[in-house]
């Protein structure tokens, strides 16, 4: 039987901003288990990048429960939270969130400085995660050397640094181009299968098929939860199709 790793139970957000109250989250109950690959898609304000943050330990429920891996994380503190966020969760976001004076080794590392882990050690893991993902020749190169796809990459490696429990990907396609795009969906789904339970936030249909189950979200509720049955080899030839084709 599969370990849940996500359980949330009536989770809710408002914010009060001067006379007006908005709902962000109304009622969301959701369970995601170890090793799932699961996409939130929705309009703009449907909520879903509010629950992202919620989930990723970003922000704080306004009420309900949300239990990560076995630990009520709702009322934590900023600072138990960060404790929470630096060892449980590796986050990829649009804009890569790369230092742009470090390289690419050191972009890597910079979780393992902050879990108190040797120098030495923290180079060693760095570079591990840097060939995992295809990039161990470009372990000196600093951001702006590289392409926009070799970032989201560096991104990707030093959100697998500290072995997480949780990927959790906040649009990671949506500063790429239509073949990088792909590639590194491709890269997800290599991840996935490895065993690594990945949360994906994104707009694009396309997108969204490469996970196993897609929740919607509209006006700060579940619209729907479904699994995607279309993850076969068909799908998996259609994206190497159009792979070729954006490269031609």
């Amino acid at each position: 039987m599969s370990k849940q790793i996500i359980s949330t139970e009536n989770i809710s957000k408002r914010y009060i901003m001067g006379s007006e109250i908005i709902d962000a989250l109304k009622s969301i109950t959701i369970s995601i288990n170890k090793g799932e690959y699961v996409a939130f898609m929705g309009p703009s304000g449907s909520g879903k990048s509010t629950l992202m943050n919620i989930v990723g330990c970003l922000d704080t429920p306004t009420g309900g429960t949300y239990i990560l891996n076995g630990k009520d994380v709702s009322n934590m503190s900023e600072n138990e939270l960060a404790e929470i966020r630096n060892k449980e969760i590796g986050f990829v976001f649009q804009t890569f969130n790369l230092l742009p004076r470090s390289t690419s080794l050191e972009n890597v590392a910079l979780p393992l400085i902050y879990a108190g882990i040797s120098k030495s050690e923290r180079e060693e893991k760095a570079m591990q995660a840097l060939i995992n993902v295809g990039l161990g020749d470009r372990a000196k190169h600093k951001p702006n050397e590289l392409s926009g796809g070799q970032r989201q990459r560096v991104a990707i490696a030093r959100a697998l640094v500290n072995d997480p429990s949780i990927i959790l990907a906040d649009e990671p396609t949506g500063n790429l181009d239509t073949k990088t795009s792909y590639e590194i969906m491709e890269l997800f789904d290599q991840l996935h299968r490895k065993g690594n339970t990945i949360i994906m936030v994104t707009h694009e249909d396309d997108i969204a098929h490469y996970a196993h189950r897609i929740v919607r979200l509209r006006d700060g509720l579940i619209e729907s939860d479904l699994r995607n049955n279309n993850i076969t080899n068909p799908k998996e030839e259609k994206a190497k199709l159009e792979l070729r084709k954006a490269s031609y």
